[in-house]
């Protein structure tokens, strides 16, 4: 993280202002105020993937705010007090509008671009899609003509499909 990429340009404990230090060997935005001293750590942010099975089909879907033609999982943000598990469930539940009949973990995932960590979910799912505001449209692939793509949720998707062709 660096200067330019940061969001925070206060403190948010005490509204002073924030320098960059270096601390445990890497950049950290700190509080100017002595008697603060609070450090912005910039964790990552937990986020759920849900790689959603559904009539025989994965759905993939885009969003919104994304430019035609560019297609994902259902993501979302893990919510305080829910089990990752629970998180994507939810997720295709409020995106989808479908039921989650399980969700098996795929795996998990560093996502630097965005500084997340994606925690990826097999979810087969019935019901109707429905799409929220968030979605602007699906797309149903069937699993033996999906190709993963080599970043974020693209990573789940070729494991998926790995552990799928072995079993």
């Amino acid at each position: 993280m660096s200067e330019l990429s940061s969001p925070y340009r206060f403190c948010p404990c005490c509204a002073g202002t924030l320098s960059w230090r270096e601390i445990g060997g890497a950049p950290r935005q700190v509080c100017d105020d002595a008697s603060c001293g609070h450090v912005f750590w910039g964790n990552p942010v937990p986020v759920v993937a849900a790689l959603v099975e559904w009539q025989g089909s994965v759905i993939l879907a885009r969003n919104a705010a994304w430019a035609e033609g560019q297609f994902g999982l259902v993501t979302g943000f893990l919510e305080r007090d829910e089990a990752p598990a629970e998180a994507a469930c939810r997720e295709v539940g409020e995106e989808l509008g479908l039921v989650a009949v399980g969700a098996q973990l795929i795996g998990t995932y560093p996502f630097a671009r965005k500084n997340e960590v994606i925690m990826a979910f097999h979810v087969p799912a019935q019901g109707e899609i429905c799409l929220n505001e968030e979605l602007a449209e699906v797309r149903l692939i069937a699993p033996e003509k999906l190709k993963p793509w080599d970043y974020g949720t693209g990573l789940a998707v070729a494991d998926w499909l790995r552990r799928r062709s072995a079993g």
